[in-house]
């Protein structure tokens, strides 16, 4: 029997044992976990053992063997777990995963990382004593961390689209060791060819220095995704040891006996119950498949909204059955819909159970006493989002523990308990889903920011509200860091955080008092396939407002338009002022006939509203969205294309987009507009429209 096809279950469950590994041991060594939390850290370790023996994974067998007899001494009583144990252990859960993705993607084992931990657990075993430092260094040469490391660093052409920089990649490497640098260039185009808006260049690197790996990876943080990236020691680096021989034993006696193993204890049973019911009832589908049936199901969505725009037409009285039908269709369709994209939703814990580990190592290596609150843990939010959201809440909650939260002795000097709170929450509000990274720390500093802001060159607002000086810190390049750390001070990663975060169609805030800690604010959108829209008319174009942005609308009076700072105006509504932009001039359209009503769309957008001038309002449905990045560039302005139920091609406005660049620079964004891509992807439209 083949059974390497078996390969991919095996990873993918040896991933969830070992999230399982991490968060039991945590539990233990915070004096939360229960009695019966060493039989799960147990039972993980060994259905990873029993699995990787079964394919012939010889490295993890064999340190999840050494796992499991210090588990099972401590399940049995013969052993108490301190402080030490917890740490060896952890260290062997980072060393499991290194080995998973070697095995699972052939990439070379970290063999002074496996030296250092099965060192480590054999000591645990044998009872020895820890070894002083310097005497461990030179007894065990083997375990020191390489002299250099080899990396070759491979972008993807859309890697600049983002806001990254390769170079600034580059030149944060050289702080870290003596850099040597070889640039290919063998998939440079002709020069008639040449995009400068995509990444051509590869490099090969040499980082000689006693360097941390994680330093390494942190510094590609960003763009681990977006780029074929490796990193091995200098030295020869030692190929993955080669799969045994399997076991004679079917794998279907395999997988019972791994099965009888993981049984509960009698303590535990309700629970190993719960666990034995959900594996029952759940089946693993490959994301690809998913989003090909949501595809299907947006496609279905089109379908029906080009049927209801040509049953309009009919006479109810000759089509009711038909008309009834159509009705009945579209319920379905929403329905299935909703079905669909549920199916693609997992709960933020996902990303949050990522967390208590960072924050446990941060906090030891910053000498601070950190406890991690989480809340909502259940909410869902669609995979992909929460996929590229994790590495803005890294950022955030390393700059909560760094920046926010003061020393221990600060803060029992400052009246609070000695040990910071760093909060994590997810809760829903209206079609959205809000994630809050908050502190109990000293809270932002406004004379600081405002000083820093200054020295560099960026722009104030005359007599700045809180909101507008905590915006500052979004800007490139700020920090008000004194001294530079491997965790933050190089100006690299609030500015990164809100781009990443605007890509997703989201926003994001901060909320700071002096003394008593900050609170960064995430508003992300439920899911990014489908979303119900409002169509407006512009300038004989169809544009797609989120409806989700809408406040109101209104046909205003005259009076109630005010022109000021040249050409600039407001619009009241009610009390209160808010900017208009006529979309048409945003868009380099033509302008409406002067005899026309005009018709005001109230948005708001990252704390801010603002009125959109439109021809008309054609009404509310569900539109597909379509990457346009992907069919044609990244346009400011625009947050992707959608087709109609007559084939039109329909853009949707990036509202967030509109409010900022219009508050920067409304004369510069306007021209911009006038002279630049906008007009390229309208005729692109009415291109796609012909053909359709």
């Amino acid at each position: 029997m083949d059974i390497t096809r078996f390969h991919a279950t095996f990873f993918e469950e040896s991933r969830e044992n070992i999230a399982a590994m991490e968060a039991g041991l945590l539990d233990m060594e915070s004096g939360g976990g229960g009695g019966d939390t060493i039989h799960v850290v147990f039972r993980a370790a060994h259905s990873i053992k029993g699995g990787s023996a079964t394919f012939g994974f010889t490295a993890i067998a064999e340190l999840t063997h050494l796992l499991e007899t210090l588990l099972d001494e401590a399940r049995g009583g013969k052993r108490t777990l301190g402080g030490e144990d917890i740490s060896a252990l952890l260290g062997s859960v980072d060393a499991l995963r290194m080995l998973l993705a070697a095995t699972e993607h052939g990439d070379a084992i970290d063999q002074p990382m496996l030296t250092r931990v099965r060192t480590e657990l054999e000591r645990l075993l044998s009872g020895e004593a820890a070894a002083p430092a310097a005497a461990a260094v030179a007894s065990a040469p083997a375990s020191a961390d390489p002299t250099g490391w080899s990396i070759s660093f491979e972008p993807e052409r859309s890697l600049f689209l983002s806001g990254n920089d390769p170079l600034r990649m580059l030149r944060e490497l050289g702080q870290l060791g003596e850099l040597k640098v070889a640039c290919r260039d063998d998939a440079l185009p002709p020069f008639a060819e040449l995009d400068p808006f995509e990444a051509w260049l590869a490099w090969d690197l040499q980082l000689v220095g006693n360097v941390k790996r994680a330093a390494i990876e942190d510094t590609f943080a960003w763009v681990e995704d977006q780029c074929k990236l490796s990193i091995e020691p200098l030295a020869a680096a030692v190929a993955p040891a080669a799969p045994a021989a399997p076991e004679p034993a079917p794998v279907v006696a395999a997988v019972k006996q791994e099965a009888a193993a993981a049984k509960p204890a009698a303590g535990d049973a309700a629970a190993g119950g719960a666990r034995h019911d959900q594996v029952e009832t759940t089946i693993r589908v490959a994301v690809d498949k998913v989003d090909a049936l949501i595809n299907l199901v947006g496609e279905l969505v089109i379908t029906q909204a080009m049927l209801a725009q040509r049953s309009a037409e009919l006479d109810p009285g000759l089509h009711e059955q038909l008309l009834a039908g159509l009705g009945q269709l579209d319920r379905n369709t929403r329905d299935l819909q909703e079905a669909v994209m549920s199916v693609r939703m997992l709960p933020v814990d996902f990303a949050f159970s990522r967390f208590p580990r960072m924050v446990r190592d941060i906090a030891s290596r910053l000498g601070k006493k950190v406890n991690l609150k989480t809340s909502g843990e259940g909410t869902e939010l669609d995979k992909g989002v929460i996929e590229k959201i994790v590495d803005p809440l890294v950022h955030l909650v390393r700059n909560s523990i760094d920046h926010g939260l003061e020393t221990t002795e600060q803060r029992i000097a400052a009246g609070k308990p000695e040990a910071g709170t760093v909060t994590l929450s997810a809760a829903h509000q209206g079609g959205h889903i809000i994630i809050e990274v908050g502190d109990d720390g000293r809270g932002l500093d406004r004379e600081r920011i405002l000083r820093k802001a200054q020295e560099r060159g960026i722009p104030v607002p005359e007599n700045p509200t809180d909101a507008q000086v905590w915006d500052l810190v979004f800007a490139p390049g700020f920090s008000t860091a004194e001294v530079l750390t491997d965790l933050s001070g190089r100006g690299v990663g609030m500015d990164v955080v809100r781009k990443n975060i605007n890509a997703l169609g989201g926003q994001v805030e901060i909320r700071s008092r002096a003394g008593e800690g900050t609170t960064v604010s995430i508003r992300l959108p439920l899911t990014m396939a489908i979303l119900d829209g409002m169509t407006v008319a512009v300038g004989g174009e169809v544009f797609i407002l989120p409806l989700n942005v809408v406040v109101e609308s209104l046909q205003p009076a005259a009076d109630h338009i005010k022109t000021v700072a040249g050409d600039s105006r407001l619009l009241r509504v009610r009390e209160d002022y808010v900017p208009l932009l006529d979309l048409a001039t945003q868009y380099g359209l033509p302008a409406a006939r002067a005899e026309a009503q005009p018709i005001a769309v109230v948005v708001e957008s990252q704390g801010q509203r603002l009125a959109l001038e439109v021809d008309e309002l054609l009404g509310q449905q569900q539109v597909v969205v379509k990457n346009l990045e992907r069919n044609y560039r990244r346009i400011a302005g625009v947050a992707g294309a959608t087709i109609l139920g007559d084939g039109r091609v329909a853009l949707i406005v990036d509202v967030g987009s509109l409010s900022t660049k219009t508050h920067a620079a409304p004369a510069a964004i306007t021209e911009e507009y006038l002279q630049g891509e906008m007009a390229k992807v309208i005729e692109l439209s009415k291109r796609v429209r012909k053909v359709a």
